[in-house]
Formats: C-alpha cells, sequence, structure tokens
C-alpha cells in the first residue's frame, strides 16, 4: 500500500500576510501592467498569492477588453441569467473574474465568461479581475472551473478546443499529448469530444464507460495526436448511428424506456464483464479500434425482437442523454 500523506500542520503552508503583500514585483509584473494600462485599464495591487508565492494583479479593465479563451465551453444562456437577476440584488460585483494577456496580446478570461457576459447585459463599464501573469494557466484553468458545473459534453468540447489551440502553437504542438495530462484530465475527453464537436445531441455518456477503459494519453506529439482523435471520434459516431437503428427496433417492438441507448451499448460492450486490473499499464489497456469494431460486429448480430421488459429492469440511474 502506498505511504499515507501526512496532513500538513495548522498554519505551517505558504506566506503570512505581511509576506503576501511585501517584496519586489518582477519586472514581468510591471510590463503586464503596463500593458493593461494600454488597454485602458487600471492596476488596484500587487501582490503575491497566499498559498503558491507566485506574483498577481488586480486590476480593473474595460468591459470591452477582456474575452473568454476561445476554447472555452458554450455560454449558459439559463445561468447569465441567474448572474443577472442575482448580481443587481447584491449591489456589488464581488468575484473577480481571472485573467491572462494571451500571446496575441489579447487579454482572455480562462474563468468567468459567465460574469463577464452577465456584466455586459447589465450594462458595466469595467470589470475587476485577477490579472495573472503566466498564460500557461489558461490551459490548467478547467481543473479549477467550479463557476457553473461542466457536464460531458462541456467538459469533453473544452478539452478538445484546448487541444486545437495547442497543437496549433509552433512549440506545444510538438510536445507529446501526455505532457498536457493535467491540462487535459482524461483521455477520453480527447476522444468523446471529437463526436460532440460533429453531432451536438451525441449521447456521449452512454460511451464513456467503454471509451474510459480504452483511451490513454499519446506519446504522438500533439498536432499528430489530433488526427487519430478526430479519427476515433468518427469511428465511436459510425457505432452511434448502428446503436441508433437497434434502438429505434426496440421501440419498433413495443418497447418504451429512457434506458434503451444504454441498455444497447452496454449488451454491445465486449469489456461488460472484464474487471479493470488495478495499476493496469496503458500499453495493457485494450485498443479502441479494436473495442469499437468488435461492438460492431456485436451489433450485426443483435435482434431486439429477442429482448424483453424484464431485460430492460436491471437498468439503474439516470439514463446517459446527450447532455450528461
Amino acid at each position: 500500500m502506498p505511504p499515507r500523506k501526512s496532513k500538513p500542520k495548522a498554519r505551517s503552508v505558504g506566506l503570512t500576510p505581511d509576506e503576501v503583500a511585501g517584496g519586489k514585483p518582477p519586472a514581468a509584473l510591471a510590463e503586464l501592467g503596463a500593458q493593461i494600462e494600454e488597454a485602458g485599464g487600471q492596476v488596484l495591487a500587487r501582490y503575491r498569492d497566499p498559498l503558491g508565492g507566485h506574483w498577481l494583479l488586480l486590476a480593473a479593465l474595460p468591459i470591452d477588453a477582456i474575452e473568454p479563451t476561445p476554447f472555452q465551453r458554450e455560454l449558459s444562456e439559463a445561468h447569465t441569467k441567474r448572474l443577472v437577476g442575482v448580481i443587481p440584488k447584491v449591489g456589488r460585483f464581488l468575484d473577480p473574474v481571472v485573467a491572462v494577456r494571451a500571446p496575441s496580446g489579447e487579454i482572455w478570461t480562462p474563468n468567468g465568461m459567465h460574469r463577464l457576459a452577465a456584466m455586459r447585459k447589465l450594462g458595466a463599464r469595467s470589470i475587476v479581475a485577477l490579472v495573472v501573469p503566466e498564460v500557461e494557466l489558461a490551459y490548467r484553468i478547467l481543473a479549477l472551473n467550479t463557476e457553473k458545473a461542466h457536464n460531458l459534453k462541456d467538459k469533453s468540447l473544452e478539452v478538445v478546443r484546448m487541444a486545437d489551440a495547442l497543437a496549433a502553437d509552433p512549440e506545444a504542438g510538438k510536445r507529446p499529448e501526455s505532457d498536457w495530462a493535467f491540462e487535459f484530465e482524461e483521455p477520453a475527453y480527447l476522444t468523446i469530444g471529437r463526436a460532440y464537436q460533429e453531432r451536438a445531441r451525441f449521447s456521449g455518456g452512454a460511451y464513456m464507460p467503454v471509451v474510459r477503459r480504452c483511451e490513454a494519453f499519446l506519446d504522438q506529439p500533439l498536432r499528430k495526436a489530433v488526427a487519430v482523435r478526430v479519427a476515433r471520434g468518427a469511428r465511436l459516431l459510425e457505432l452511434d448511428d448502428r446503436v441508433n437503428q437497434l434502438v429505434a427496433g426496440l421501440k419498433e417492438a413495443g418497447l418504451k424506456s429512457a434506458y434503451l441507448k444504454p441498455f444497447v451499448v452496454a449488451r454491445l460492450n465486449p469489456l461488460r464483464f472484464v474487471p479493470a486490473a488495478r495499476g493496469k499499464k496503458k500499453a495493457e489497456a485494450p485498443a479502441l479500434e479494436s473495442v469499437l469494431d468488435q461492438m460492431m460486429e456485436k451489433a450485426d448480430r443483435f435482434d431486439p425482437a429477442k429482448v424483453k421488459p424484464q431485460d430492460l429492469a436491471a437498468m439503474g440511474g439516470a439514463p446517459a442523454g446527450e447532455e450528461e
């Protein structure tokens, strides 16, 4: 068993209040402050974060000088509407967005898209932001983005957009996909997301258990890995077309249930009764292409007429909808 992590002693980590406020800012921070002022903003404070000691700026930015990162999920109108209703009741904007200076010179917010949209709808002229000098944070913010919970579709689409943005970068695109494991979090998102790009109402949740068992981060350069993921996503959509035909056959046979699609996918899954070994090396994981081929073969043998209502009774939990 791995050794148990010792709990840090109380008040033993990070900086003291004097250290947070003190010290000499690096030259890069002064340069960032000058760029903010050139964009029409004002630096309100310079300080170090209390945990890691990294330098930050607290700044007021013109509302039109900041945009969400181009690889984020789609804006939720419902969530924006809720914020538009709540912020005026509080009478204060108390939750600064996070911002970085993009390589192109723009100011991006990787965490704050809905707050920014709400402030624009409210007619605000400026917004307060925590500006981070390291642009790399724009690709790591997924782990901290708790403003609105990501569903599977949101998460996987954001990951593949991030992968595309990194692949287009001359240096980042040369690095292996596996180098970006922290930013991407889960290799299955890179494949599921490609399917969602082509089919907005793809039922990713039905296939996630299969894809997760098979996928690992690739050691290929990210630029080449993107093409592999696109091909796997296309193959997944071919299987989905076949599954949809089988679901239609079950409905024609008189079966009605919200669980028809996950039921069919589970029946086709060749790994259904194969236990996942703990600590399994990625080299031992079954190849997704091979598993999808087996599922297509099983689909050809699947007879909707032989499925009985009691077969569906064992399905539990929420159905695997397109927005999971």
